[in-house]
């Protein structure tokens, strides 16, 4: 019975992970296509590649923070938590499934937050509900726009200032372009990378991550001195570099969406006791999550992509350099800290940002809306679900 059960949830769990990365493949790449910097296969080419390795080296944090950080897995039995984790795969699964359809690039963070939350409050009350947790997670919510406008705006500020406005000068700020990229990607993400090669090359890891910085700096630049051509044109090929670490930052960070309640229930079928604080994630769970965004975005991403990519803000690449740059750095950070924040928040606040340098004619305040429109009704809509699964589930397997 437990290896139908798992066999079922592994499934639930693709579909999750499915859906998050058919719709938020727009947090990654919908800049980059909506600036003509890569093209739509390309874009499912890197982001497929980048989201899968995100999702296997930095995604364990951010999903023992969902399993244990917004209910409290003790005043639950191992079954009455088995059926609530499943109605938290379905329900947010089909509800970012419907916005997928629709094209709504809305947060999975507020789904499966949502769900967890709403199967807690149905199972055993408000007790069993960590808001002080959910406080906290929801404050970054409202932060992460805030952070990565604000990091791209002054981004694209200094920008139009020394390159945009003096594009003769293009050339002298290639190297620094090169150290801004990969610095803000290797101090969060070489550290991760180097413990690996410390078993080849026997070096302290500060040292591997600095060789690795120095190498990534100098292919960089190179790439970028190569074939010159108009500034977005040149911008263009660093916008390519950033779209790849936004990549590497959603699987990191949203993988755990989608199989936090896998991994609990997987934890309960293996030892069939609760999932507590320091319970381990299966690398293979999260090997699972990351196949299931990549094939999710790889066959319906496109309608959200075409949101935030052309649908804000018209984009540049210049533009959608910055906003991916302060997306990467504002979601990275949260990994690291594995806090479950919203990439989908982090790229339309810096897509704002950019457009609030360059004028605020420029912003599609509809599109913004609607957005924050699914943004807000995502949580009580899953909370809901999940609670009426939970409900049906409990009666069916539990009391008769």
């Amino acid at each position: 019975m437990d290896q139908i059960v798992l066999l079922i949830t592994s499934l639930l769990a693709f579909y999750l992970a499915w859906n998050l990365g058919a719709n938020d493949v727009a947090n990654s790449m919908g800049t980059s296509v909506g600036s003509k910097a890569v093209t739509l296969k390309q874009a499912l080419i890197i982001a497929g590649t980048l989201e899968f390795t995100g999702a296997v080296l930095l995604g364990q944090t951010v999903s023992q923070k969902l399993v244990t950080g917004i209910i409290n897995p003790a005043q639950f039995t191992p079954q009455i938590l088995l059926i609530g984790m499943i109605s938290v795969l379905i329900a947010a699964g089909v509800w970012l499934n419907i916005a997928t359809v629709f094209g709504f690039p809305v947060s999975s963070s507020h789904a499966t937050v949502g769900a967890i939350a709403g199967v807690g409050y149905l199972a055993f009350g408000k007790t069993a509900v960590n808001w002080s947790t959910i406080g906290l997670i929801s404050l970054t919510w409202v932060i992460t726009p805030l952070v990565s406008g604000t990091i791209a705006a002054v981004f694209y500020s200094l920008i139009k200032q020394w390159i945009l406005d003096q594009p003769h000068q293009l050339e002298e700020w290639i190297p620094w372009l090169s150290a801004v990229l990969i610095s803000v990607f290797g101090v969060i993400v070489f550290p991760t990378i180097a413990k690996p090669i410390q078993t080849i090359i026997h070096l302290p890891i500060p040292s591997i991550s600095l060789m690795l910085g120095v190498i990534g700096i100098g292919t960089l630049s190179v790439y970028g001195f190569q074939n010159l051509q108009t500034v977005e044109a040149t911008i263009a090929k660093f916008q390519v570099v950033s779209a790849c670490f936004v990549a590497f930052a959603h699987g990191s960070n949203d993988v755990g969406n989608a199989i936090a309640p896998f991994a609990a229930i997987v934890y309960i079928l293996q030892t069939g006791n609760l999932p507590l604080e320091d319970f381990q994630i299966p690398v293979w769970s999260l090997i699972l999550g990351g196949v299931g965004i990549v094939a999710g975005l790889a066959v319906l991403g496109k309608k959200v992509i075409s949101t935030i990519g052309e649908g804000i803000i018209p984009l540049q690449p210049s533009g959608g350099l910055c906003a991916e740059l302060a997306t990467a750095t504002t979601i990275l950070i949260a990994s690291r800290m594995g806090f479950p924040v919203s990439t989908s928040h982090a790229l339309v606040g810096g897509v704002v940002g950019v457009g609030f340098v360059q004028g605020m004619k420029s912003i599609q305040f509809q599109t913004l809306r609607s957005i924050g429109l699914t943004w807000f009704v995502t949580i009580p809509i899953a909370a809901v679900l999940s609670g009426i699964l939970f409900l049906i589930l409990r009666t069916t397997f539990i009391e008769f």
